[in-house]
């Protein structure tokens, strides 16, 4: 079976973020919330589509900025229907602004929507995917599945023989750690 790893290097398209995003811990709020909406997006296209469209939506939606997301409005959700530099679909965007609100909700708790994640981590991906549902809108299981395995909470990003694999071991992604490892281990018996 292919993976991401046999066609992405070298590729014009997903070599820059195979070999210096996918898989690699996230810290910084805008590039969880951009992960978020491009998985969102992604749902039902090709990865492919969401790499070239991917200024577009970084122009469309002021940098991921979760606050401005919160506070958009009508007039914005109408601009982003009618935006060709990204998805116009109306559920993904509302997906969107509603997501961006539930992490400023999320904030008052944990801090952060990193802080979120954290606070719940190490979960399995189908107690992953019952949170998000809870919390989010638009995120089934595939969406959640690739958004956390994006940013280092699962693995499966990449082969352990892709050289990227070694990169991302030495920055010691969340599903690394020994909670996740004995969470892990839980699970299979």
């Amino acid at each position: 079976m292919s993976s991401y790893c046999d066609y992405a290097p070298g590729n014009p398209i997903h070599a820059h973020y195979h070999d210096r995003e996918y898989g690699f811990p996230v810290d910084d709020e805008a590039v969880l919330f951009e992960r978020m909406i491009l998985e969102i997006n992604q749902a039902g296209l090709s990865w492919e589509l969401m790499l070239k469209k991917r200024e577009g939506f970084r122009a469309a939606y002021d940098g991921f900025d979760v606050d401005r997301v919160a506070a958009y409005g009508e007039r914005e959700r109408t601009r982003l229907l009618n935006d060709a530099g990204i998805i116009r679909n109306r559920l993904k965007v509302n997906a969107a602004i509603v997501n961006a609100q539930r992490i400023v909700e999320l904030r008052r708790d944990y801090g952060s929507f990193k802080g979120w994640i954290d606070a719940h981590h190490p979960l399995d991906k189908a107690a992953w995917v019952k949170l998000f549902r809870k919390t989010f809108k638009f995120t089934g299981g595939e969406i959640v599945g690739e958004f956390l395995m994006s940013t280092g909470y699962l693995p499966g990003a990449h082969r352990e023989s892709c050289p990227i694999y070694q990169e991302i071991a030495r920055l010691s992604p969340p599903w690394m750690s020994e909670g996740w490892q004995k969470s892990a281990k839980k699970t299979k018996k």
